[in-house]
């Protein structure tokens, strides 16, 4: 049992995501120790990314903070390994193709295994183009976890067939951003993907409430809560962002322990 698959064993799941060196280096790594410490069961991070396709404003506008630190992946692993001294929380990447492309499939994997990523979610690495990279992320023992969205249609069972770590149930059209309003086709969606696969799905894009947790967890075996925690960390300039995150990541946490 992988790491990942012992996170949703009998619990809701709960994953909130940073942008990697947003606002800088040691936020970042105060933040992934922070979240871990208060009810974070994986810790999502993302790696800014020029042409960010899945992201809304308030992650561009992290991603634009970060370049302007000098981000880079190699950065990114930094900021890993100093969590790491603090933390073995489960740890996935939000990425583009392009970045491992880049970086180089063996070297980026080879990596994430000594860091102990868990797992990467592409958002423009549709299933039917990841075959080389599958290759080298299972020789490595990283998931490439798989993205469900309302326009999946009839390749929801193809995907769910493929997917391991756990799937990523994107809740409504468009970017990341925080939403009142969600897809209603979660719950049929979701008992689609159960009936081929015991893959853990958990729910993102649009979450930002203790409610809205709870709410969705009763559906899914977790949920992703990006934007929110984002503009969280944006907001507090005045020195109480890890105590504001610590209070925001249990009052999450509490609403889906609850549900569960």
């Amino acid at each position: 049992m992988t790491n990942l698959q012992e996170v949703f064993n009998n619990k809701k799941a709960f994953i909130p995501f940073v942008v990697a060196d947003d606002p800088n280096f040691d936020t970042t790594v105060d933040s992934i120790v922070t979240l871990a410490n208060n009810g974070a069961d994986i810790v999502e991070i993302g790696i800014p990314f020029s042409d960010p396709v899945a992201d809304g404003p308030v992650i561009q506008d992290a991603d634009l903070r970060a370049f302007d630190q000098g981000v880079n992946t190699n950065v990114v692993f930094d900021i890993v390994e100093k969590a790491r001294q603090q933390t073995d929380v489960p740890i996935i990447f939000l990425t583009y193709a392009n970045i491992p492309f880049k970086f180089g499939y063996e070297a980026f994997c080879k990596k994430c295994q000594e860091l102990d990523i868990s797992g990467l979610v592409i958002p423009d690495l549709p299933i039917e183009e990841q075959a080389e990279l599958r290759t080298v992320a299972d020789q490595y023992g990283v998931h490439l976890i798989q993205l469900v969205a309302p326009t999946s249609g009839d390749r929801i069972e193809k995907i769910a067939k493929q997917a391991s770590g756990f799937i990523y149930m994107v809740s409504s059209l468009g970017v990341t951003g925080v939403r009142n309003d969600f897809s209603k086709q979660l719950s049929d969606t979701i008992s689609r993907i159960k009936q081929v696969t015991d893959v853990p799905v958990a729910i993102g894009f649009g979450i930002h409430s203790p409610e809205q947790a709870a709410k969705l967890s009763s559906i899914s075996d977790g949920i992703i809560i990006g934007s929110a925690v984002v503009k969280l960390i944006a907001e507090n300039n005045n020195g109480s962002t890890q105590d504001d995150l610590a209070s925001y990541a249990r009052s999450i946490k509490d609403a889906i322990t609850i549900t569960a």
